[in-house]
């Protein structure tokens, strides 16, 4: 898979359902993530963001803004398992970076599971804080300044 991918803000409910899909693959399904815990009231007005490659939905993230607009929390990142290590993960990351309506972000933050915390540091996000665990998941707290835009 080398072609580049299309990479959309979810905007119809045929693709956020594919958000959703990648999510249950890899959260509930492959890392047994209680249905319960992964589904939450931030879905209904959060950002998410969608990958495709040759058509076909591969990676999501979502996007939930705090602090007045100041910050934006980047979550349930997800690259269904056939796409792992092909470079989409970073471009859908830099993608939602990119994107026009985090314009006014100062910072960028996510909570990472810990096998997650070089590819992020690669990113340019630095981690902080003590291990904690998310629905039984080791995560630390990862953040990155965003340059003024």
């Amino acid at each position: 898979m080398t072609e580049t991918p299309d990479i959309l803000r979810a905007a119809t409910p045929e693709q956020r359902d594919a958000c959703l899909a990648i999510r249950e693959a890899v959260f509930v399904q492959e890392q047994q993530v209680p249905p319960e815990m992964e589904w939450d009231e931030h879905d209904a007005t959060a950002l998410h963001f969608l990958a495709l490659r040759e058509g076909r939905p591969l990676a999501t993230a979502r996007v939930v803004f705090k602090e007045g607009g100041r910050v934006a929390k980047i979550g349930r990142v997800a690259v269904r398992a056939e796409a792992r290590g092909s470079g989409l993960g970073a471009a859908l990351m830099r993608a939602v970076e990119a994107d026009p309506a985090l314009r006014r972000v100062e910072r960028c933050v996510l909570e990472a599971q810990l096998h997650a915390i070089p590819f992020y540091e690669r990113l340019g996000y630095a981690a902080s804080g003590e291990v904690f665990l998310d629905a039984g998941i080791p995560h630390r707290f990862m953040a990155k300044a965003m340059p003024p835009r």
